[in-house]
């Protein structure tokens, strides 16, 4: 789902205009950003989290030409799903 098609969505759903939503989508998504940033974690009852997770230091090596790079720490953001969602997941039926 594109940011447009969710818009639109929830503009039917709660019967507002999309640009109120849009606002509204703005305002959340900015809260959630600075949330983030200062290193908090963002949960949705039913849903998941959202957390940052540091990565250690690690080697990595190139395959072809063996050559060894140290790559650095970073963070990197996590989601961790609920039980509820895991519980609905399975309930969808696996294409092959």
């Amino acid at each position: 789902m594109r940011h447009k098609d969710l818009v639109h969505s929830l503009a039917v759903k709660m019967n507002s205009s999309e640009k109120e939503i849009e606002t509204l989508l703005q305002s959340v998504l900015g809260i959630m950003k600075t949330e983030i940033s200062a290193g908090n974690t963002i949960g949705f009852q039913g849903f998941g989290a959202i957390e940052i997770k540091r990565k250690e230091e690690r080697l990595s090596v190139h395959p072809v030409t063996k050559a060894r790079t140290l790559i650095p720490p970073k963070l990197v953001v996590n989601f961790k799903q609920s039980s509820t969602l895991k519980v609905k997941l399975k309930e969808i039926p696996h294409h092959e």
